[in-house]
């Protein structure tokens, strides 16, 4: 095991971000967790709950106002989010990709933290095509290489993001929603994706979901967040009767798992 295996890949302590004027609280308050290189943990809660946030936060996306966040042992601070997120790729909802531009090309995108606007103003090296194809290879996208990403399925698409994610030799990937409007036989390929990802390469999955079937199924840690706090960390045998007793609690309405 090298140094880097050993040490955790998301360590969280006392994480706020203190701005929900609508609400009055804080949108995460005081998050305690530490999630190990080679998990699959699904992010779970109802509506409001932080749980986009959070996932941004990670990412370097939203700033934090309180506490302390550590990448595979960096410390996330303004000045080295570069540096971070060469370690983290990120599927945003809906994909986030270039309907103008071909799978192969969004894939390529990936890549783009690497090099200067000059380093790639004739295309990218051989190398990265190389790598992109073999990405595609392994999500069966080979055929729908030259496709414009509008051609493809709402399950095909997200499969086009996690390969440019990919594309940045991240060892930990977010993903917001990633079944969000899919169909379930859909939902069930991308989540499937994500599990051999998880299971062949060892790659770290945090995905904030809002099935928690899904969750049961793929995951095997889960993280509920309730109203910005860590309401359950545990197994996801657990989820149902921990549902069951934050509806019990909640003052009834539609729940967003």
């Amino acid at each position: 095991m090298s140094l880097i295996d050993s040490i955790p890949a998301i360590t969280c302590q006392d994480l706020c971000i203190s701005y929900k004027s609508s609400q009055n609280r804080s949108i995460l308050n005081k998050i305690n967790c530490q999630i190990n290189l080679g998990e699959f943990v699904a992010v779970l809660g109802l509506n409001g709950a932080g749980k986009s946030t959070w996932l941004r936060c990670l990412a370097g996306l939203v700033p934090f106002q309180q506490g302390t966040l550590h990448v595979l042992g960096h410390a996330s601070t303004p000045s080295n989010y570069g540096q971070i997120r060469q370690h983290l790729g990120m599927v945003a909802q809906g994909g986030g990709l270039i309907p103008q531009l071909s799978v192969l090309d969004n894939v390529l995108c990936g890549c783009l933290g690497r090099y200067s606007s000059r380093q790639t103003l004739g295309g990218f090296p051989a190398h990265e095509h190389k790598r992109a194809h073999l990405l595609l290879q392994q999500l069966d996208l080979t055929e729908k290489c030259s496709h414009s990403v509008k051609q493809l399925s709402g399950g095909q698409q997200q499969r086009v993001a996690i390969a440019r994610a990919l594309m940045q030799n991240a060892k930990i990937l977010l993903a917001d929603e990633p079944t969000n409007g899919l169909d379930i036989v859909m939902a069930k390929q991308v989540m499937e994706t994500l599990a051999q990802l998880n299971q062949a390469q060892g790659l770290t999955i945090i995905v904030v979901l809002h099935d928690l079937e899904m969750a049961i199924a793929y995951a095997q840690r889960a993280i509920i967040l309730d109203l910005g706090q860590i309401y359950y960390d545990g197994s996801t045998f657990g989820l149902r009767d921990k549902f069951a007793e934050l509806q019990s609690r909640s003052v009834p309405s539609p729940l967003n798992f």
